[in-house]
């Protein structure tokens, strides 16, 4: 951050911003902890019924992957796949293998089509989650018919409409991942 205060003369406004480098630990466990911290947060959020809460560690995960397509590698969907299996009580092992296979598409979608927008990234990122749900509906044993469809359409529906969020969230959390704390030298 650049001091622009006008009383202060120009040698002391730069160097704040001067000889300064992020954080190497910062930079590496902002994406992971992030998701991991998607994946819990559905824990605390309740619902009586029927599942509002959509799954938010997916969707963080969609939303680093879209919004910086190389930082997280494709195996990263194997252990945090896990993390959400144990916290959300998933049959073991179904959202390691959708995560991963959705780190798989998303690789095989950078390499076909590398020019996206944020409506080809939302579009992209609403087809995912469908796809996550439904398909999660479908290892958890669930007799996936219309009125269970039907039951769940909430749950797609806020998921989809709080991509842009979270993609705001990752813009964010990318910031302050990159961030200048150190000096060097």
């Amino acid at each position: 951050m650049i001091d622009r205060r006008p009383g202060r003369p120009r040698s002391v406004r730069y160097r704040s911003g001067i000889n300064r480098e992020a954080s190497p630990l910062r930079a590496r466990t902002v994406p992971y902890v992030s998701i991991v911290a998607g994946s819990l947060l559905p824990v605390f959020v309740q619902a009586d019924a029927m599942p509002l809460s959509p799954p938010l560690g997916f969707v963080m995960l969609v939303a680093w992957r879209l919004m910086r397509p190389g930082l997280l590698p494709i195996w990263a969907g194997v252990p945090l796949g896990l993390v959400d299996d144990l916290v959300s009580g998933q049959p073991l092992g179904s959202a390691v293998l959708l995560w991963s296979l959705t780190m798989i598409a998303f690789e095989y979608l950078e390499q076909q089509v590398p020019w996206r927008g944020f409506w080809q990234d939302w579009f992209t990122a609403g087809l995912a989650i469908v796809l996550y749900i439904v398909a999660a509906m479908a290892l958890s044993r669930a007799t996936v018919s219309p009125p269970l469809l039907l039951a769940m359409l909430p749950q797609i529906v806020v998921a989809v409409v709080l991509y842009p969020a979270f993609a705001r969230a990752v813009s964010w959390l990318d910031r302050f991942r990159l961030a200048r704390t150190r000096r060097v030298g």
